[in-house]
């Protein structure tokens, strides 16, 4: 059972949630960049746990599907259409074997996510199917990749669908001090937290610029700095004094000064997030961003509980021939008669 990749897309590549513990080891966490895409996948799909899926950025591509099955579309929406009739974003939808699925550019946000019902089959690698391509490890998609995909549990479900969370238009990322914040004088600090910063076109899987149109960052103290272990989230001050935020392929080592830690609720925020968006920073203690902390299967339930079923509009839908709508047809009269 498989998918064939027609192209397009220059960048899409499969991805889970990543490999943590491995910092140590030289390789950051991968993964997917907005995470939170995929566990609304697994909701929808009534998945056990989160699967596989296609990172779509910013553009799409074209994709001929050899089986059945039900798919789920999260994340940033793209223009996507099933031989030719238009697809909501954010719901599952049922393709039938031989049909072709078009995804056009992201309408907003800047990740869009294919997650297929039976998950994808592709090789694991320190327990991920994760393609981290800046230790190279699996790669993009080319035209012409088959993807192989899993059996669909069950291709009957009725079709489902959920209101995500806002996350495409920035806004507030929650900050955790570090060993470094103090390394930055006082004033420096209380300016970064009160600036407002607009996403940047310096952005990918390893890291986030953020503009600001006339203040810079920078802290003296950073002169002969060592190298130190960093991860994602961490926001250094690069030489020229506006913050980078790392991202799910970041470097495992750095040595550029980090002013704090965004912390991990927030990510998906700024990776979908399109260049030009407003962000600020906004510093938190520990006890707080703990409580903000959920784990991935509170994640999940709390997800599973906002999927609801689709009403559907007899009038869009192209299979409606397929369905047995009158049922119990008597002579016309009483059984009592």
């Amino acid at each position: 059972m498989s998918v064939l990749f027609h192209g397009n897309g220059p960048a899409i590549s499969i991805q889970d949630l990543g490999r943590p513990g491995q910092i140590a080891a030289g390789l950051s966490r991968g993964g997917a960049m907005d995470r939170l895409a995929l566990f609304e996948a697994a909701a929808l799909l009534q998945a056990p746990q989160v699967l596989p899926a296609l990172e779509v950025p910013g553009f799409g591509g074209a994709f001929t599907f050899q089986t059945t099955t039900r798919i789920a579309l999260t994340g940033a929406p793209m223009a996507a259409t099933l031989d030719g009739s238009t697809l909501a974003w954010n719901r599952t939808h049922l393709i039938p074997a031989g049909a072709k699925l078009t995804l056009g550019a992201c309408v907003h946000g800047s990740y869009g996510y294919v997650t297929f019902a039976g998950g994808i089959e592709s090789p694991v690698h320190l327990g991920s199917q994760a393609a981290h391509l800046m230790a190279g490890i699996g790669q993009v998609l080319s035209p012409g990749a088959e993807i192989c995909i899993g059996a669909d549990p069950d291709h009957d479900a009725a079709q489902m669908g959920l209101v995500p969370d806002a996350r495409l238009d920035g806004g507030v990322l929650h900050v955790v001090a570090g060993p470094q914040t103090d390394l930055f004088e006082t004033e420096t600090q209380q300016a970064f937290f009160a600036a407002t910063f607009t996403k940047s076109n310096r952005a990918n899987r390893q890291g986030i610029g953020l503009d600001h149109p006339s203040l810079k960052f920078g802290t003296d103290q950073a002169a002969g700095l060592a190298s130190d272990f960093i991860m994602q989230g961490d926001i250094q001050q690069t030489g020229d004094g506006v913050p980078y935020v790392l991202m799910a392929e970041c470097q495992t080592m750095g040595g550029y000064p980090r002013i704090g830690t965004v912390i991990p609720d927030d990510l998906p925020k700024l990776a979908q997030a399109q260049p030009g968006k407003p962000f600020t920073f906004k510093l938190i203690s520990r006890d707080d961003a703990e409580s903000r902390s959920k784990s991935e299967a509170d994640i999940l339930k709390g997800l599973r509980a906002k999927v609801a079923p689709v009403v559907r509009n007899p009038a869009d839908m192209s299979d409606l021939l397929s369905y047995q709508l009158i049922s119990g047809v008597t002579a016309g009269h009483d059984p009592e008669d």
